[in-house]
């Protein structure tokens, strides 16, 4: 029954986001099994970043454990962000690249925030049962900010996506933006929290930093859907 419990604090806070940008695209819904298959998408980035994340700590490009603040940020780009969000553009390109349903700006959002979405979902499990003690306190800190925190990055990465695909002669940096856009956010928001566990004489201030940022993060999605939803109207 336990284990029952941990699969549903983890899966909650995925399932809530996935309905609201479901409604959040409700005058032209994508179909169903779409959606299911860019969660499945998501689901399968997560070994596809290992593929990546494991050579860049073979060849030292971040640290085994952080114990620095330059060790932190290192291990929260080359071992976190870099890696993952690379894996779910991969596996959004190969949902979108010929996929006929990919017809409108807010498309983009909502298939790249479901793959998001399906990587932080399998990530939630694997972290909630590698702490089977503490479940429940590391399950609600996840559902208040890393799931959130994928889905905000995912929102990054539709935009983008659908500026490329929609306005072919947009600016060349708005392409590069479909994947450095959420590497960067990711990077820094992995960076904030990996320099408050070195760093524990300036954990609060570093904490409250944290919550603008995440609140700032929050914003600029809410408004990068609204835009998109407003060019399709």
């Amino acid at each position: 029954m336990n284990n029952y419990i941990i699969l549903l604090i983890a899966l909650l806070p995925v399932v809530i986001l996935v309905y609201y940008i479901y409604h959040k695209d409700k005058k032209s819904p994508e179909p169903t099994g779409q959606l299911v298959k860019a969660f499945l998408f998501g689901i399968l980035s997560v070994p596809v970043s290992f593929c990546l994340s494991i050579p860049f700590g073979i060849i030292g490009l971040y640290p085994i454990e952080a114990t620095s603040i330059l060790g932190s940020i290192s291990t929260a780009f080359f071992g976190a962000a870099i890696p993952e969000e690379i894996a779910k553009f991969f596996m959004l390109w190969l949902l979108l690249r010929k996929n006929p349903y990919f017809d409108e700006k807010m498309d983009g959002i909502v298939y790249a925030v479901c793959v998001s979405l399906g990587f932080a979902a399998l990530e939630n499990i694997m972290y909630l049962f590698s702490n089977e003690e503490a479940y429940l306190s590391v399950g609600i800190a996840r559902a208040i900010f890393a799931v959130p925190g994928h889905f905000c990055f995912g929102i990054l990465m539709g935009y983008y996506y659908s500026l490329a695909k929609f306005y072919p002669k947009t600016p060349k940096k708005n392409k590069a933006l479909i994947l450095v856009a959420p590497i960067i956010v990711h990077g820094l928001y992995d960076s904030i929290l990996f320099i408050i566990n070195v760093t524990p004489a300036i954990s609060s201030v570093l904490f409250i930093v944290f919550l603008v940022f995440c609140h700032k993060m929050w914003k600029y999605g809410s408004k990068s859907i609204q835009e998109h939803l407003s060019r399709d109207v």
